[in-house]
């Protein structure tokens, strides 16, 4: 029995093969996973219902898993307002920096080949993908 909160198989692998520098996606709803995604990276469906899991609860899971470095989010045109997921996210992940993309740069983000995985949920806000840096693991933490 694992004594971790993450218990999902296809994402535990996907984890255990990802090292320092590998980038995990976390996809909205909305996000095409099937074209704007790494042909190696696995990808785990977790979008069962609309709104029914969404990219928050997914992140404060694997944040107990995975150390995070660096995180990138995708954001609308210049001039709009900061998404509520982006603010939500900068509150969750600080003090790791929190750096926008516009959309087609995110997409060319997470078709690079250091995505290791792609978790897409079924999160219906506008904007919520979330793209992260797996860190180093901290000294005195392998117990």
């Amino acid at each position: 029995m694992l004594l971790t909160p993450l218990l999902h198989p296809e994402i535990l692998r996907a984890l255990a093969g990802a090292g320092h520098g590998a980038r995990v996606l976390l996809a909205d709803g909305h996000y095409p996973a099937s074209t704007a995604t790494h042909e190696r990276a696995a990808t785990v469906p977790l979008n069962l219902a609309p709104g029914l899991l969404d990219v928050t609860t997914v992140l404060k899971v694997l944040r107990q898993a995975v150390p995070v470095e660096a995180a990138h989010v995708m954001v609308p045109p210049a001039g709009s307002p900061e998404p509520p997921a982006v603010t939500e996210y900068r509150a969750l992940l600080a003090p790791v920096p929190v750096e926008p993309l516009d959309r087609f740069a995110f997409y060319d983000a997470a078709r690079s080949s250091d995505l290791a995985l792609a978790i897409v949920t079924a999160d219906i806000r506008t904007y919520a993908n979330l793209l992260l840096t797996i860190g180093v693991r901290a000294e005195g933490t392998l117990r």
